[in-house]
């Protein structure tokens, strides 16, 4: 067995780009990943999805926040329980601990009411047109249908009572004696569909022909009558029809219909994370997809052919003129329109944007990396700022790579906390032989490997370096130094995705490198059919290319295998572990995944000082 090295002297085989498969393309049986299935992931899976701003992300999971870990800048506002909160983060925080503090208005509490929301004309309490009350105005007033999509009816649901949600927006309900609504008003309401109460909602009143009707409901019981052989289990229990799967819509209410797809159905795009979202949530101001590509190209999609306008408008929660209604239907246009609640969604997105911000996987050069790579090409100053040498004695015996602060991240089997006194961390290295003036020698404080690595199988070979801060400094100071990104998710990255892999490791035929070189690899999947009985999926990930022209060899252990997403910013997605055959087809290299560690490592260094995102 080789302990992974860098053979970086061959052409790379460059392979096609995939493209994301859309729902045409696939049967429908073959829309949903069964294997993703198994994760039974949610609105709550951090791997998939990003938290709320009053949540954040613990081992894959979106956890309640406590309120004193949200920022303080906002406006106050008001709870059901007639208790004022300082911002609507403090509130949501303080109702995802206790679910019964739901959000009544903006402002301070005052005795001027509550808002409320019920159901009229319905055969059984599970049904009915929709009523609510505002908390300033004095009358009842329905809901106009064709502002009424499933993400506001999910959310009126959960508001009466109904975890899962809603069955149907469609229903006949029994109207008898005079209906009491002005027949030429009703209520229009824009949901983000991540609401707990309709009160969050925005709301307007508009006078508008009402020969669209109104909107209805009818709320999903635990024993619903969905046949199981013909229906889509959601994660929550819920059974919905199979062909609402991979939509963009949530219609399961905890999401699971939309995070494991092939391709999506309808108004719908597909994230590379396999997750299914509206056409409207792309280039809204919010990145929605985890890989950030909605938020991509921009000004391309304003520019052409499919882009609209309507869109546009429903993002600001402000129906206007034409604007559409989620079923796609054009509205009626209005003579007036009266603002009656903001809504809290942008309050939301705002409330992200004071999230605390990481620095990192950008470059601070202007260098542009080519588009067409020969692999064994020496490195520029600034091309790899994150790639370190770590010297032990007279020799640099392994790689690192700098994750901000004062840590490093290695091979597990490339240093021992019994001989930190004895390394150094070299930074801005180009060449051993002739060191370059840019470079950087750091003492070492503490070296932490991981509790369960195990040196025969190569399992959880990760360990961490803690640099010393030189004297009278309160941080590490590294100037020529960008610390790469540490993955949250494993699916950022995906197989046949293009990374990099660099180090000071041996070349052809076993000769020594001094200079640093890099070369491109696509991430592989399926390595088992590789390395058999050897290989685990979930620690592990293979790289290489079909010929085996680049690959990693003697002397790169503890270094990066680097990824770039869509806004080329750069992650540390692997660690050069092991393999077999330097530079051989059908001997890929194997990498420690870093994803895979992203609670171990903040929890040693601190989660401030990686999580990017989920904080």
């Amino acid at each position: 067995m080789k302990l992974a090295h860098l053979s970086l002297f061959l052409l790379a085989l460059h392979l096609s780009s995939s493209r994301s498969p859309s729902a045409s393309d696939l049967p429908q049986e073959e829309l949903v990943d069964q294997k993703c299935l198994l994760q039974k992931y949610t609105h709550r899976s951090c791997n998939k999805v990003f938290c709320q701003p009053w949540q954040r992300c613990i081992e894959g999971t979106c956890i309640c926040k406590l309120p004193y870990q949200c920022p303080r800048a906002g406006t106050p506002v008001c709870a059901m329980n007639g208790r004022s909160y300082p911002t609507y983060c403090h509130q949501k925080s303080f109702e995802c601990l206790h679910p019964e503090i739901k959000f009544s208005h903006n402002g301070t509490c005052a005795a001027e009411g509550k808002f409320n929301v019920s159901l009229i004309y319905g055969r059984t309490k599970t049904e009915g047109l929709v009523q609510v009350k505002l908390v300033d105005q004095d009358e009842r007033m329905f809901i106009c249908k064709n502002s009424w999509s499933m993400a506001e009816a999910n959310v009126a649901c959960v508001d009466l009572g109904f975890p899962l949600g809603v069955r149907d927006i469609q229903g006949s309900f029994n109207i008898s004696g005079n209906l009491h609504i002005n027949d030429t008003e009703c209520l229009h309401v824009h949901c983000r569909g991540v609401e707990t109460s309709l009160a969050e909602c925005a709301f307007t009143k508009r006078r508008t022909e009402l020969s669209n009707g109104l909107a209805g409901v009818v709320c999903y019981k635990q024993d619903a009558d969905f046949p199981t052989s013909l229906s889509f289990q959601c994660v929550n229990g819920k059974h919905i029809p199979q062909e609402k799967a991979c939509n963009g819509v949530n219609d399961c209410g905890d999401q699971s219909d939309e995070l494991c797809c092939k391709g999506c159905r309808g108004n719908a795009s597909l994230c590379k994370s396999g997750v299914c979202i509206p056409d409207q949530y792309k280039c809204n101001g919010e990145v929605d997809c985890i890989t950030g590509e909605d938020e991509s190209r921009c000004e391309e999609r304003k520019k052409g052919k499919g882009y609209k306008k309507e869109n546009e408008d429903r993002q600001q929660n402000i129906p206007k003129g034409l604007a559409r209604s989620a079923q796609g239907e054009a509205e009626i246009e209005t003579e007036e329109t009266e603002m009656l609640t903001p809504g809290m969604d942008n309050e939301r997105k705002r409330i992200k944007s004071l999230l605390p911000k990481l620095s990192c996987g950008v470059k601070r050069n202007t260098h542009t990396r080519r588009k067409r790579v020969i692999g064994g090409k020496p490195a520029n100053v600034g091309d790899y700022p994150w790639q370190v040498a770590i010297k032990d004695g007279q020799r640099i015996t392994c790689g690192g790579i700098y994750i901000g602060g004062c840590w490093i991240l290695t091979a597990a089997h490339c240093v021992r906390p019994s001989r930190a006194h004895s390394y150094q961390v070299w930074t801005a290295l180009l060449d051993w032989l002739k060191p370059n003036s840019q470079l950087g020698i750091q003492t070492v404080k503490r070296v932490i490997v991981h509790e369960k690595y195990n040196g025969a199988t190569f399992q959880n070979d990760i360990a961490l370096i803690e640099m010393k801060m030189h004297t009278g400094k309160k941080e590490c100071e590294l100037p020529n130094s960008v610390p790469a990104c540490v993955p949250w998710s494993p699916y950022l990255f995906q197989p046949n995705d293009r990374c990099i892999i660099s180090g000071w490791g041996r070349g052809k035929d076993n000769q020594k490198v001094y200079s640093l070189r890099w070369g491109e690899v696509d991430l592989i999947g399926n390595c088992s059919q590789f390395y058999p009985d050897r290989y685990y999926e979930k620690e592990m990930q293979c790289a290489g290319t079909r010929d085996g022209s680049i690959d990693a060899c003697k002397g790169d252990s503890g270094g990066p295998l680097v990824c770039e997403d869509i806004n080329n910013v750069t992650y540390v997605w692997g660690i050069v572990s092991w393999g077999e055959n330097c530079g051989k087809p059908e001997f890929p290299g194997v990498y420690t995944r870093v994803a895979n560690y992203f609670d171990w490592i903040s929890y040693h260094v601190g989660r401030s000082l990686v999580s990017q995102h989920n904080v």
